[in-house]
């Protein structure tokens, strides 16, 4: 499968972008303890700090009280790809607005083009954003003894791919909006490179986390206990992934996904894909799956998602994702890529739609995003209802 290059959202790397850098910070200092936002809307709750907060992080299958989207704002990154681009969210967010509400980021310039790009189905909140990817940006939530609160992950543009001056503060800024207790996590990273089954097992590559660009000095050891205080896991499965191919250096989310406990769905590239990034981290990912346990002591059951034939994709390139584990489960559906090749996203939305029963399968053309190298569930993010 061909695989995002670097240079996808590097092209505003400048001194600029290595300031934002500096401001948003490498590896937080933090302690992971939980920090009151000062929202005009209402006061955050506050919460015990410390080994003796029990954190969940709920499946993505759980209910939902809305997801979160971002409006592309920077031509500078997407080039002449940007109407395109924006005409991908829109869908999507209407797509997923189907099922649950949808508030859509946008900056105050663009706010109105959103809106009427998405229509009255769709919330459009302003604020400050400097691309799509609300999965890495936005807070990663997880319930607690006070209930709700969101994890910042101290996003560093991937380990300063990109400037992310704005979006280094989405977290914050949005947890603040909503008054919800904002919980500092004492690691970088992103949404993206986890994956949760909703009873205590964890998913993550080393290749986006335990790697010098985000968690400098870091080991895996100290990452995984992270976790498990951030998000309240009793098991972290760690895959290999690919360091250096791709913007995320190898998320999880592309590669490999808990469709229920006990059951991974897992990316299987063309049997004549020449090795590359996904490639290599399928075989290494099948491989350690193929013996692991979940944290009740449940072997996995591995379930293939073939990827589709590039020949058959209109406007695929270099940086093209053409993976269906980057789909999203919302209240009541779950929305799957459509690439072009009409056997093989049939047949994802048949084997998703099976894993997933009792939910409606809708699936949504993303190929301008996806030549961009992301995906659905790199531009939504849910926030679990209590």
């Amino acid at each position: 499968m061909a695989h995002p290059r670097p240079s996808r959202r590097s092209l505003l790397r400048s001194g600029a972008a290595l300031a934002a850098l500096a401001l948003a910070g490498g590896c937080s200092s933090g302690s992971g303890e939980e920090q009151p936002s000062d929202s005009g809307t209402g006061a955050a709750t506050t919460a015990d700090t410390g080994s003796a907060v029990r954190r969940a992080m709920p499946a993505e299958s759980a209910p939902h009280t809305r997801t979160f989207m971002a409006w592309p704002a920077l031509e500078e990154v997407w080039g002449d790809q940007l109407p395109g681009v924006r005409q991908d969210i829109a869908g999507l967010a209407r797509a997923v607005a189907g099922f649950e509400p949808v508030v859509l980021l946008a900056r105050p310039d663009q706010a109105e083009q959103a809106r009427r790009a998405c229509g009255s189905s769709v919330e459009v909140l302003d604020l400050m954003v400097d691309d799509l990817w609300a999965r890495d940006t936005g807070p990663t939530f997880v319930t607690g003894p006070q209930g709700l609160a969101g994890v910042d992950l101290d996003f560093n543009g991937w380990g300063g791919k990109q400037t992310h001056a704005n979006d280094a503060q989405v977290a914050r800024s949005l947890l603040a909006h909503y008054g919800i207790t904002r919980v500092q996590a004492p690691i970088t990273g992103e949404g993206g490179g986890i994956e949760v089954d909703g009873e205590g097992t964890l998913m993550a590559t080393e290749s986006s986390w335990v790697n010098e660009n985000r968690n400098p000095g870091v080991s895996r050891d100290r990452i995984e206990a992270a976790f498990k205080e951030l998000v309240g896991v009793e098991k972290v499965i760690w895959l290999q992934g690919v360091a250096g191919q791709d913007i995320t250096d190898c998320h999880v989310d592309a590669l490999a996904r808990f469709a229920e406990p006990g059951t991974v769905l897992l990316h299987r590239p063309a049997a004549d894909t020449p090795p590359d990034v996904w490639t290599t981290a399928s075989a290494q990912a099948r491989q350690v799956l193929g013996s692991a346990t979940d944290a009740k002591g449940r072997p996995l059951r591995v379930v293939d998602l073939p990827e589709p034939d590039f020949e058959l994709i209109q406007g695929g390139g270099k940086d093209f994702l053409a993976t269906y584990i980057n789909y999203y489960v919302c209240n009541g559906g779950v929305i799957v890529p459509r690439f072009g090749d009409r056997a093989a996203d049939d047949r994802a939305a048949g084997v998703v739609g099976e894993l997933h029963p009792g939910r409606t399968v809708t699936q949504v053309d993303i190929n301008h995003i996806a030549a961009g190298g992301g995906g659905i569930h790199c531009a939504t993010q849910q926030q679990p209802a209590l």
